[in-house]
């Protein structure tokens, strides 16, 4: 496990994520979560990557006993490498583990228990799976919380609906796209 103490990883991730509680616009959605930016990315790989690797690898896992712990490794797991293995493989290597960890949290009612912004990461693991049911759970998620999200998770489950996986992802990972998802590519918002 990294040097630091889980009480200082949960710290140092809430508030590097959503900032200190007394900015103006903490508790608001960031544009910079969802834009690609070398620096954004540069600097979570330089604070974090012990705390990813961690994470990844299990040794964190006791961060999920706690909403705002729960929040803090989901992030870890789903966001901070979907932003330091752009166009990498290894940006989804952990998303069985986020959705697994995703599961726990809401079994313990811990989304409940956060404000609105952070409940959507607790959320995002399901509507970054490439199994239906998960997108299914994401739009009954998604639709309780309200807010521009909900239009997100169902675009993702269109394209399940319709592949039974992400064709953006389909060069990174190795796998051959079908005419049908190679016509698809072509399209304006065909990937996220």
């Amino acid at each position: 496990m990294s040097p630091r103490t889980q009480s200082h990883i949960i710290e140092d991730i809430l508030t590097f994520w959503f900032g200190d509680p007394s900015d103006a616009d903490y508790g608001k959605p960031q544009m910079k979560w969802f834009t690609k930016d070398d620096n954004f990315d540069a600097e979570i790989k330089a604070r974090f990557q012990d705390v990813m690797d961690d994470a990844a690898a299990g040794k964190l896992d006791e961060m999920a006993q706690s909403p705002e712990g729960a929040v803090a490794l989901l992030i870890a797991l789903d966001q901070f490498p979907r932003n330091v293995y752009r166009d990498s493989p290894k940006a989804f290597e952990a998303d069985a583990h986020a959705r697994d960890i995703a599961a726990h949290v809401l079994d313990h009612g811990f989304d409940q228990q956060v404000m609105p912004v952070m409940r959507s990461f607790m959320y995002l693991p399901f509507e970054h799976s490439e199994k239906l049911e998960d997108q299914e759970r994401s739009i009954e998620l998604f639709g309780e919380l309200g807010g521009d999200s909900l239009e997100w998770a169902e675009k993702h489950r269109v394209i399940i609906e319709r592949f039974g996986r992400f064709p953006h992802r389909n060069d990174v990972l190795g796998r051959a796209s079908t005419p049908e998802e190679t016509a698809f590519l072509t399209q304006p918002n065909s990937s996220f």
